[in-house]
């Protein structure tokens, strides 16, 4: 049996405690929050104790497990005291609020012996799922371009980051995951309308180092919430819907299913047969946690590393710094965002990998 806790119980924490409460093989020990009239009603729906400090509820409680869904700015002080207590932790987009603290759980997290993963949860969206495989098996031939697009109404819950931070940052890392390249270059035009400290609508473009450019329409001033990723290349375009979990294509009829030709380059594109794939339809979130517990059980299950969270937030912190210069940004020249030198380690742990170099140093403003 496995013991969890969940420390921060808002939207997103209840979420976590709901999930957990409900899996095979996991005790849900504990939650944590300095709210108690938020979390109190919590606490007796699932009969467990309420902590309102996460030092005690590990020394009183010994998880083996601890989710963290407090604010982002609370994200690495709460993540580096957990870790610091020797727990293993999922900690919910983004991995922190800035490049440094995010190295620094890294590399505690190695020298702990402790799992550190992130909650981009898309990446177990079933949709993603099969759209990564198909992508893998070479389905779409080479990839030109994936554009996503993520916008809704204003959540006034959130105060401490803006849209590119807090929405974003899920499709920066999809992109990353889809075309297993990495970003060399953005630029960004974004606005603030509604919320008081950050920007709140945003456009960018991205540019991977083989050439697939990627497009970014995000904000909270839609009055419907959409979620979408396309993905173009040679055969035609995949098209995902996150919230309905649907993944279709549309067929480029002028090429050839089984090659890709200069002549049927020459040729062009034309529309072709729309195929809907059938996905058995299941909660992210869920998968998320079970693949999370289930890798502490000892299965080999992929985790979201801390690298890979890492390289999310670099691009994202990229394009808020490009929205406010007003000019592209080239990330992995740029000494802000350069990623120190890493080299494998002992598989499984923080994403498998090792910081060579000290913690870099930052620049005031990150």
């Amino acid at each position: 049996m496995t013991r969890v806790a969940v420390v921060g119980v808002g939207m997103m924490g209840r979420n976590h405690v709901r999930v957990y409460s409900e899996m095979p093989g996991v005790e849900l020990v504990a939650i944590v929050d300095q709210n108690q009239a938020l979390a109190g009603p919590l606490s007796t729906l699932y009969h467990v104790p309420l902590y309102s400090d996460f030092r005690e509820m590990v020394e009183k409680e010994k998880p083996d497990a601890v989710s963290v869904a407090v604010p982002t700015e609370f994200h690495y002080e709460v993540t580096r005291g957990l870790l610091e207590m020797g727990c293993n932790v999922l900690v919910e987009k983004p991995i922190a609020a800035t490049l440094e603290q995010a190295w620094e759980l890294l590399n505690l997290a190695n020298r702990r012996n402790c799992v550190l993963t992130v909650g981009h949860i898309e990446r177990f969206n079933p949709a993603i799922v099969e759209l990564k495989r198909r992508l893998d098996s070479g389905e779409l031939g080479r990839v030109f371009q994936v554009h996503a697009r993520r916008v809704g109404p204003f959540p006034t819950r959130i105060q401490d980051v803006g849209v590119i931070k807090d929405l974003a940052i899920h499709d920066l890392d999809i992109m990353h995951y889809v075309t297993g390249s990495h970003v060399d270059r953005v630029y960004a035009e974004a606005k603030s309308t509604l919320h008081q400290l950050c920007e709140d609508m945003f456009v960018g473009t991205l540019h991977f180092m083989d050439n697939t450019i990627g497009l970014l329409e995000i904000n909270w001033l839609t009055p419907t919430k959409i979620r979408e990723l396309y993905v173009t290349g040679e055969r035609g375009m995949f098209r995902v819907n996150y919230i309905t979990q649907d993944l279709c294509f549309f067929e480029n009829a002028d090429v050839d299913a089984s090659e890709w030709t200069s002549l049927s380059l020459i040729r062009g594109v034309s529309e072709g047969a729309i195929i809907q794939y059938a996905i058995k339809k299941k909660e992210p979130l869920r998968t998320e946690l079970e693949t999370f517990i289930g890798h502490l059980q000892g299965k080999a299950n992929h985790l979201v590393s801390g690298l890979d969270a890492i390289r999310a937030l670099q691009v994202a912190m990229a394009l808020v710094e490009s929205a406010s210069v007003c000019r592209t940004i080239e990330v992995n020249s740029h000494e802000r965002y350069r990623v120190p030198s890493i080299v494998p380690r002992q598989p499984g742990l923080s994403g498998g990998l090792e910081v060579l170099s000290e913690t870099p140093t930052f620049q005031t403003g990150d």
